[in-house]
């Protein structure tokens, strides 16, 4: 049971807008389109940013009897996505993450996964949407609460995270790049 005035919450303007990207980002991995690893960077360092932005303008939610909203994606799904991304980026898909408890208590860097990360916010992310798609606004405001939460908890930190080794990806310093121009070329536009 929710209380009445909770209802607008789950068609409020900003609640859309999140909504909206929620679908880009699940629809974006679904598909599964084979592009390059710099081509699919890009896309993930245009939507999570704005995922990001949209989650903390999210509005509060209470609700009068706890509840939790149901479950979509399943193992296999996550797999998929996970498999997908790692295959995707390789092996880009591997770096140090600073931001892990365990890493107070280790004298080595902490690895992670990018595709594990993406993996991990895509199952909250299509919960979230998948409840949306029912349309029922008891669900929606249990799901609203819930990915809020988990957004502080858990896939916000995530996909900050993540960013960090996207954006090396991407905007890797010029000497990792392949110059198109013969040596002794002017390096600088400014002519």
């Amino acid at each position: 049971m929710t209380s009445s005035n909770d209802n607008h919450i789950v068609y409020a303007p900003v609640t859309l807008d999140f909504v909206t990207v929620c679908v880009e980002f699940c629809t974006f991995l679904e598909k599964m389109e084979v592009t390059s690893r710099t081509e699919w960077a890009n896309n993930m360092l245009r939507i999570l940013p704005l995922l990001y932005v949209k989650a903390t303008l999210l509005p509060s939610v209470e609700v009068i009897i706890d509840g939790k909203a149901e479950v979509f994606v399943t193992e296999q799904d996550y797999k998929l996505i996970e498999n997908h991304v790692a295959s995707v980026i390789g092996e880009e898909d591997v770096y140090l993450d600073v931001f892990v408890v365990d890493m107070k208590y280790s004298d080595r860097p902490i690895s992670s996964f990018v595709s594990e990360d993406i993996a991990d916010i895509y199952q909250d992310i299509r919960n979230f949407v998948s409840v949306y798609q029912h349309g029922l606004e008891e669900a929606m405001i249990y799901a609203l609460k819930d990915v809020k939460e988990n957004f502080r908890l858990y896939w916000g930190q995530k996909l900050v995270n993540v960013l960090r080794p996207l954006h090396a990806l991407v905007y890797k310093p010029l000497d990792d790049i392949n110059l198109d121009h013969a040596v002794g070329e002017e390096d600088s536009p400014w002519v």
